[in-house]
C-alpha cells in the first residue's frame, strides 16, 4: 500500500483510458520499488519481533492483573461481612443486636400516610 501510495505521481501519469483509468502490466512493471539493504530489512524484522514479544508479555501480564481485580471485590465484600477490614471494638455492640434494635425503632415509629395529598385549597385545574 505504501509503495502505491509513494509511486502514485507515475502509477497516475501511466494510467490510460477516459471513462476508467487503466493501468496495463507493462507500465506496472516500470513502477520502482525503494526498498532497504537487506542486512537492514532483517534488523527491521528482528526489532517488530521484539516489539511483539513485549506487547505479547504486556498483555499477558493485564489478563493476569484484570483477573486479580475481578476477584478483590468479592474478597474485598467477604472480608467486609466477617467483620475483618478494620480492628473490632471490643465496645460494640453485636451486628445481632443491632438489628434488633433497629427493628424494634422502626415498629415503633409511626407509619407514613400513603396515597395522594391533598390538592390545596388555592389550585386550580
Amino acid at each position: 500500500m505504501y509503495a502505491f501510495m509513494a509511486g502514485r505521481g507515475f502509477l497516475g501519469m501511466s494510467g490510460q483510458g477516459t471513462t476508467v483509468t487503466t493501468i496495463y502490466m507493462p507500465a506496472l512493471k516500470e513502477l520502482r520499488l525503494a526498498t532497504p539493504p537487506i542486512a537492514e530489512q532483517h534488523e527491521i524484522v528482528r526489532r517488530v519481533e521484539t516489539f511483539f514479544a513485549f506487547a505479547d508479555r504486556l498483555e499477558a501480564r493485564y489478563a493476569t492483573g484484570r483477573k486479580q481485580v475481578d476477584q478483590l471485590t468479592p474478597a474485598l465484600l467477604a472480608k467486609a461481612f466477617r467483620g475483618e477490614l478494620v480492628p473490632q471494638d471490643p465496645d460494640d455492640e453485636p451486628a445481632a443486636e443491632l438489628l434488633k434494635r433497629l427493628a424494634a425503632t422502626r415498629a415503633e415509629a409511626p407509619k407514613a400516610q400513603r396515597g395522594r395529598k391533598a390538592a390545596s385549597a388555592g389550585a386550580t385545574r
